[in-house]
């Protein structure tokens, strides 16, 4: 494989039906925010300062309890068997190998357990379902199989408006399945397509901030809220006991019209005043991107599309590529910054234009 991130996904896009391309590329209604993602990255131009002694550079950085090699991991991204036979299995091996955080989706085509045999690290991306028994059961194998914390997403109390999705009558082919929630099928009625309306159905639009004392109390485990972009909301998950935070509009795939999450970023890192850690995803395309995100107030990344593209282009060794990609451009761009660790980071790095 000798293609750049750049290229990765047309390279995917030659090797996937329209239908699951369009799944992946796609966002929700005119899919403005979805442009504006990665829009925001080019409003702004490095301050490279010189001189400096960048001939040793460290990218690693601490959260969770965890040093990290890369201040940035893979964003929990839904149904992996549909862009390529090694499915989710692939993308944790690959991250396994690179040492990258990896946060698991619910909506995973391969079973949470599976999954942790790649020996990543790992979250568990989740939805406070309506039925809690389903929830705490699903809490409990992802602690059980070593997932050190919970990525609860909150913006999605309905399910979005896809244009693409509708127009190709998106469902999981066969034999591709919900694997998570394949031991709930006697509530499901049976059968792949009643398994995926049982799981649409239990998105709840009743939950409140209440939700987040029952969830850190059933995991017992680090819990960030993913989804918010507003200070008021950022302000909230602090005060409620949020372990921290993701700023996110869903990779544009939720609701239309919403801001970047990069502009978003700034105002709720003001708000958070580093009490618990901010993280980004949402129009990460580049190395260069993770830095711009890192200037503005990240603690870190989470990249999405991209591993997506890399599993589509060539499974478990394409995901690797985009990781090494990845980790290649945001070195380089430390370097010829005059930044030598993520530490050095921060807004003089950075004008927006």
């Amino acid at each position: 494989m000798d293609w750049s991130l750049g290229e990765v996904e047309s390279v995917a896009k030659a090797r996937l039906p329209q239908m699951a391309f369009d799944y992946a590329q796609g966002g929700a209604g005119p899919e403005r925010t979805l442009a504006e993602n990665v829009a925001a990255f080019a409003r702004y131009r490095f301050r490279p300062r010189f001189l400096v002694d960048v001939s040793k550079r460290d990218l690693s950085t601490r959260l969770l309890g965890r040093t990290h090699p890369v201040p940035f991991g893979l964003a929990p991204t839904a149904f992996h068997r549909l862009f390529h036979a090694e499915g989710e299995a692939g993308t944790a091996r690959a991250a396994a190998s690179r040492g990258v955080v990896h946060c698991v989706s619910t909506l995973s085509t391969t079973a949470l357990e599976e999954v942790a045999q790649a020996g990543a690290p790992r979250w568990f991306q989740l939805y406070v379902h309506r039925d809690r028994a389903l929830t705490r059961s699903l809490v409990e194998r992802a602690k059980g199989a070593g997932y050190e914390a919970l990525v609860w997403t909150v913006d999605a109390p309905v399910w979005a408006l896809r244009e693409r999705d509708r127009r190709n009558r998106f469902s999981l082919p066969p034999p591709l399945k919900l694997a998570n929630f394949e031991r709930y099928l006697d509530k499901a009625g049976g059968g792949a397509d009643g398994l995926a309306n049982y799981v649409n159905s239990q998105l709840d639009p009743s939950l409140t901030w209440d939700d987040l004392a029952w969830l850190k109390d059933v995991s017992g485990l680090p819990v960030l809220v993913k989804g918010l972009l507003t200070p008021e909301d950022a302000a909230l998950a602090v005060e409620r006991g949020a372990d921290g935070m993701v700023v996110s509009n869903h990779g544009g795939r939720m609701l239309d019209h919403v801001p970047a999450t990069l502009d978003a970023l700034p105002g709720i890192v003001q708000e958070v005043r580093g009490r618990v850690p901010v993280l980004l995803d949402g129009g990460v395309r580049r190395g260069a991107d993770v830095l711009v995100a890192l200037a503005l107030g990240a603690d870190f990344a989470l990249v999405g599309r991209q591993a997506v593209w890399g599993l589509a282009a060539g499974g478990e060794a394409g995901v690797a590529r985009v990781l090494d990609l990845l980790r290649e451009e945001l070195d380089n761009a430390m370097a010829l910054t005059g930044r030598r660790s993520v530490a050095d980071v921060d807004a003089s790095l950075v004008a927006r234009v």
